[in-house]
């Protein structure tokens, strides 16, 4: 996967983030297909602060991977998120 510089990630807006936590850090890139499919593999391993939170980021992923053609399986951890 194409590593971000600081400079890219601090380039990209808000809404290329799956999760922007209290304290302003943004979480899960998904602005490309290889960040959709890392998010998606690493939604687990994140730290949310709500259940609220994680729902919505799971939403967030889900949409990105729609819109960029990513196949997220059914016994996906952000597909279960979403239900």
């Amino acid at each position: 996967m194409a590593e971000l510089t600081s400079q890219q990630r601090d380039d990209l807006s808000d809404s290329k983030f799956a999760y922007i936590d209290t304290k302003g850090g943004r979480h899960l890139p998904i602005h490309d297909e290889e960040h959709i499919r890392n998010a998606a593999a690493r939604f687990n391993q994140t730290h949310f602060e709500s259940a609220k939170a994680r729902q919505q980021a799971a939403r967030q992923i889900q949409v990105a991977a729609t819109k960029h053609g990513v196949h997220l399986d059914d016994d996906d951890a952000v597909i279960e998120a979403t239900r």
